[in-house]
């Protein structure tokens, strides 16, 4: 017997009216995902644990302030809020570890200066904002995998679960997005590098 399954943009609607019961539905249905999603990020289950709750409670807020427009995209937002925690929680958390001096290792044998030049830096952002504006003229669907792929770092199938494609239309539309930016840089004789 087919039981038919209340679409998440209704659930999200009831919710924002007054439904308590309609987020426990939304959390129930893809609490598995977006856990295992946070968790393969993580070193440490407390530690997920942490961002799954800080998670939701990013989608409660959002969600009674009426600023939630997603249009029915309910997973992917919430693993895009999922992913942004998660970032945020290592940009935080960044740890030296504690190295020591012994005959077979030296501090000063590791420590080289790679930072670039004021120079460099300007013409690096330069060149990110110059593809930045190329990117934003790509289709909707590709410009949305690219940007997953290269500035969210997620694989090809995390894209797919977020998108709702198949891992083959993620790879089809960033080869697409590949070749169309190629286009532009070329007809526009737009020199990339430093």
């Amino acid at each position: 017997m087919a039981t038919t399954q209340t679409p998440d943009a209704l659930l999200v609607k009831s919710y924002i009216a007054g439904d308590e019961s309609a987020l426990s539905v939304l959390v129930s249905r893809h609490q598995s995902k977006i856990y295992g999603f946070i968790y393969s990020k993580m070193a440490d289950r407390d530690v997920a644990d942490d961002v799954f709750q800080d998670t939701f409670i990013k989608v409660i807020k959002t969600l009674k302030s009426n600023s939630y427009n997603e249009e029915g995209k309910f997973l992917p937002w919430v693993m895009r809020i999922a992913h942004n925690l998660i970032v945020d929680h290592y940009r935080k958390n960044k740890k030296m570890p504690m190295l020591r001096e012994t005959e077979e290792f030296s501090i000063f044998n590791v420590l080289s200066d790679n930072s670039l030049t004021i120079e460099d830096q300007l013409i690096n952002d330069l060149i990110e904002k110059d593809l930045q504006k190329i990117i934003l003229q790509l289709p909707e669907d590709q410009k949305e995998v690219l940007m997953m792929r290269i500035y969210q770092d997620l694989s090809f199938k995390e894209i797919s679960d977020i998108t709702g494609v198949s891992i083959n239309t993620a790879l089809g539309r960033m080869r697409y997005a590949i070749l169309n930016l190629r286009k532009v840089i070329e007809k526009n004789q737009i020199i990339l590098s430093a």
